[in-house]
């Protein structure tokens, strides 16, 4: 089973984070039958027999990634066919893409409740929440200001946790790459 990663504030090589080589090893020396980094962002593809030996690789690549480079944010498991079935729901099929500075998805902790009372917009209208499931959120970014809307700071202000966000095209290329053929 192949299952992305997808960790929060990694950029490969930065200061307290891994290179390529050291990401791709700790999940490789914690059993992963392969690794692939995937981009520059914190993302990677790996494979596992199992849900429940994905969820035990990726703590062991964790405790490596503090050892070797104080790495220590936190990262959001997801197997690449169920993003392939979020691929396949098109949840971007209303926005037109120059309307909005980007298309995000964000990624929660497990089974993380948004309350029906939390705004859906950023009190700029920078973000927007267009959908939700148990584990993720569907953004957009406007450009109002200088700079463009963050997602990611506007929902863990909201929700007052940890979250990492792609632009979905991460997510759409990812799946081209690695997804199961019969779903794309």
């Amino acid at each position: 089973m192949k299952h992305a990663v997808f960790f929060r504030n990694l950029n490969l090589g930065r200061a307290n984070c891994p290179t390529r080589t050291q990401l791709e090893a700790a999940f490789l020396s914690a059993d992963a039958e392969t690794a692939s980094s995937f981009l520059t962002n914190g993302t990677l593809v790996f494979s596992a027999k199992s849900n429940a030996k994905a969820r035990k690789v990726l703590t062991l690549a964790c405790q490596s990634l503090l050892v070797e480079c104080g790495f220590k944010e936190p990262a959001y498991l997801r197997e690449v066919r169920y993003l392939g079935d979020l691929v396949a729901s098109q949840p971007f099929k209303s926005v037109a893409p120059d309307s909005v500075y980007a298309c995000c998805v964000s990624f929660l902790p497990a089974n993380y409740a948004m309350s029906a009372k939390w705004p859906r917009a950023s009190a700029r209208g920078d973000v927007e929440i267009l959908g939700i499931t148990d584990t993720e959120v569907f953004s957009v970014s406007r450009q109002i200001t200088k700079s463009p809307g963050s997602p990611n700071a506007f929902l863990e202000k909201l929700l007052g946790s940890a979250v990492t966000t792609r632009n979905w095209n991460t997510v759409l290329r990812l799946v081209e790459k690695h997804g199961d053929p019969l779903v794309r």
